[in-house]
């Protein structure tokens, strides 16, 4: 895996949209739309690259992904557009739209991940704390469609390769908060924040 590659990949994006955050990742796939929808909405796909994921699975239906967030499927417009509620435990629920396209031989992905943050969250962590997360997964979905081996949840952060993937992925969404505005010392506390939760130093 080329950890620089994986990472400039994706075009990231800060922004608000009224009183909640937002952000938003823009990366391309070597296949087709149908093949990238079969992929991010097929039950039988999403585990193999994500998590198990249960529930009635049709517009206006429910989902709940294993140990994860869950919520209700509030758009479904193959093979173009998903849009669903994002609930993690007792938190307001959050809203996750992905759009997809055929852009030449390739598949466009947008993922729009919306949310009403608390301040001290907002402060502490910034746009890493969900950014790092989705980077992580569509690495996840990269290595599904090319043939590659599931990413270990549990233990990535433990590799040579998971804890540098982290680092970069912390400081890219470091670098597009300050675009969109940020300090320099609220990127550089917000990213080492970012980096230490979800790749902490080893014991």
């Amino acid at each position: 895996m080329d950890i620089i590659d994986e990472i400039t990949r994706a075009h990231r994006e800060v922004g608000e949209s009224g009183e909640a955050k937002t952000i938003r990742i823009v990366r391309h796939y070597d296949t087709d739309v149908d093949d990238l929808w079969d992929a991010c909405t097929n039950a039988e796909r999403i585990p193999r690259w994500f998590l198990p994921i249960s529930g009635d699975l049709r517009p206006g239906g429910n989902y709940q992904f294993q140990g994860n967030a869950g919520g209700e499927i509030l758009a479904c417009e193959p093979p173009r557009r998903l849009r669903v509620s994002w609930v993690m435990g007792e938190a307001p629920a959050s809203y996750v739209e992905v759009l997809l396209a055929a852009e030449g031989d390739r598949a466009r992905l947008e993922l729009r991940h919306e949310a009403v943050v608390p301040p001290e969250f907002w402060d502490r962590y910034g746009p890493g704390s969900v950014g790092v997360g989705w980077d992580l997964g569509l690495l996840g979905l990269a290595l599904h469609l090319t043939g590659g081996e599931k990413v270990d949840e549990q233990h990535f952060h433990e590799t040579p390769e998971g804890r540098e993937f982290i680092i970069r992925s912390s400081r890219a969404w470091g670098e597009a908060f300050q675009a969109a505005g940020a300090t320099p010392d609220q990127v550089s506390a917000t990213t080492a924040a970012t980096t230490a939760f979800y790749a902490p130093p080893p014991q």
